[in-house]
């Protein structure tokens, strides 16, 4: 599986030593690298098939990248797609507004209508890929439906999201510009540490610090390093078997 790593913070932070921890991870993530990063209010979005700790790109990125509010970071170890830059997160798009949307997951995506009807739109092949144009399709329909406020956006991403963990794993963190959703669905992975002005979440711990699980199956928008909306807990967690625990169950062990 993959790696995820994400940033939310009211002040620029350095981030140089979370993304070094964080790629140090590819040596077992070996089949590509991304992140993105804002300068200037435009979005960056980097990209490439190969590992992380063989990019000299990348170094120099991270050399010379400026603190940062928000940023996004993937390592890959395919599952579903070929080796190839088009199948490296993030995913990023706009929907019928203009706003963008940028999209990081870790994990399989099983079931679901987005396991068919995204093929012949997307540039890769893999299931996370379809996973975030059925996003931007659900949060477009909702745009039809007239005014959409922030809270609409949150209750339209946490409703896809929570409608979509089922019997899929689904780890993944989203960038709308303005808030940073988060979620995860299995157990034992993605926790986060506060920092002096916001939180870093990460796939494992990054230092040597306080780190916090967390929590399972309920979607988190943040702003500026802080939790400003809450979905309530649902039952989608996946659990790689069930011969003696239920999903409901196992969300409360």
């Amino acid at each position: 599986m993959c790696e995820l790593l994400g940033i939310s913070s009211a002040k620029p932070m350095e981030v140089s030593g979370f993304l070094k921890s964080f790629y140090e991870h590819s040596t077992l993530h070996p089949h590509g690298w991304g992140m993105m990063y804002e300068s200037g209010g435009e979005r960056t979005i980097l990209r490439e098939p190969v590992r992380a700790l063989d990019s000299t790109f990348l170094r120099d990125v991270i050399d010379s990248l400026e603190p940062q509010k928000t940023m996004l970071g993937h390592i890959r170890l395919a599952t579903v797609g070929a080796v190839r830059e088009e199948n490296c997160h993030p995913y990023t798009g706009k929907d019928m507004t203009g706003r963008e949307w940028t999209l990081i997951h870790n994990g399989t995506i099983y079931s679901g209508k987005m396991n068919y009807q995204y093929y012949k739109k997307q540039r890769g092949d893999t299931d996370s890929e379809r996973l975030f144009l059925a996003l931007l399709d659900a949060v477009n329909e909702r745009i039809k439906l007239g005014n959409m406020t922030e809270h609409d956006r949150f209750d339209t991403v946490s409703h896809f999201i929570i409608q979509t963990a089922p019997r899929n794993k689904l780890n993944l963190m989203i960038w709308d510009g303005e808030l940073l959703y988060v979620h995860k669905n299995l157990k034992n992975t993605l926790s986060y540490q506060r920092t002096g002005s916001g939180c870093v979440f990460a796939t494992q711990p990054l230092n040597d610090g306080t780190w916090i699980p967390f929590p399972i199956a309920q979607v988190i928008a943040f702003r500026d390093g802080q939790a400003v909306y809450r979905s309530e807990r649902h039952k989608g967690i996946y659990v790689p078997t069930l011969d003696y625990i239920t999903a409901w169950d196992a969300m409360h062990i």
